[in-house]
């Protein structure tokens, strides 16, 4: 088997159905691919009709939840893929997305990782698909107006979002949403860890693989729609971004180093949520009140999670 692509099922039956279209939709039978299903112990029980629908998957029902990087792991070990392709379940494959990505990683002696281009529901560039490892700089000084008026600076690593010469790029981390990787430098990495029960999992494998030996890729001729935050409410998927990015540091970077970076982003929230509420004050459209109480709510959820997280869990 060429390419084994795995899905963690929680409550989203609808959106891998989608996806799992778009896949042989887009399948050119240049690669052999088979597919894989975890539930991850879905409150829903719908599941089984996936069986039904594409009788030829693999389904694997967890009797718990196993979280994004347990679940995965499990499905690794149902492939036989020389190739591994973790895919969210809400994406959907715009062109002959796995080929592009299968072809090119294989091409690179060193290549250990590929990502592509991923696209926001309304086709913007999510420039998420691509990151540096996190930093207390790039973190601190990460924000929208930053990042599009200086796309090419090294903090945000997303320079090759904008390369036009069809070349793949070296990049540190590709997002989870969407990610391939050989299957000889998954298990030479150990897998993804399961310190982390959902986000920060791709940068800590992405980490591990380049302490392996391997190098990380980005190619912009697969495209994916990456719809985004359809399994986790917005303030469960914030707590559990900010307990994960700071046991990433002292996981990756050491205790005395993660201590510090939830001390500068505790300040970094606290001027911001300084900041917000001073725009607050000055007479906005409901639309903008709106963005504003939802960026007021995100960085005191934030806050919050910092200050009760003083030492590593």
């Amino acid at each position: 088997m060429d390419v084994s692509i795995i899905y963690v099922n929680w409550n989203s039956v609808d959106y891998i159905r989608e996806s799992i279209q778009s896949v042989y939709e887009h399948a050119t039978g240049q690669f052999r691919c088979e597919i894989i299903v975890v539930d991850n112990a879905s409150p829903t029980g719908n599941v089984a009709a996936l069986k039904d629908e594409f009788p030829e998957i693999t389904l694997i029902k967890s009797a718990k939840n196993l979280g994004f990087a347990g679940a995965n792991n499990l499905g690794y070990k149902s492939s036989s893929g020389k190739i591994l392709l973790f895919l969210n379940p809400d994406t959907k494959l715009v062109n002959a997305a796995i080929d592009a990505m299968a072809r090119n990683l294989r091409a690179l002696p060193d290549g250990g990782i590929m990502g592509c281009r991923l696209l926001n529901s309304d086709l913007s560039l999510q420039t998420a698909c691509v990151q540096t490892f996190p930093t207390i700089l790039n973190q601190v000084l990460d924000n929208d107006y930053l990042r599009e008026r200086w796309p090419n600076s090294p903090l945000w690593g997303i320079r090759p979002l904008y390369a036009d010469d069809g070349k793949p790029a070296k990049v540190e981390v590709v997002s989870g949403a969407c990610l391939m990787i050989k299957r000889e430098a998954f298990e030479k990495a150990s897998f993804f860890s399961e310190d982390y029960f959902m986000y920060a999992e791709d940068l800590d494998l992405c980490y591990k693989v380049v302490q392996a030996g391997f190098s990380n890729y980005y190619t912009g001729q697969g495209t994916v729609i990456h719809y985004g935050g359809k399994s986790s409410e917005p303030e469960s998927a914030t707590m559990m971004k900010w307990r994960a990015i700071p046991r990433f540091c002292d996981k990756n970077r050491g205790r005395l180093y993660g201590a510090a970076f939830r001390v500068a982003m505790a300040g970094t929230a606290v001027v911001r949520l300084a900041l917000l509420k001073t725009i607050s004050l000055f007479g906005k459209g409901s639309a903008e009140r709106t963005e504003l109480n939802s960026a007021f709510a995100k960085w005191r959820t934030i806050l919050n999670v910092l200050l009760t997280q003083t030492t590593p869990s």
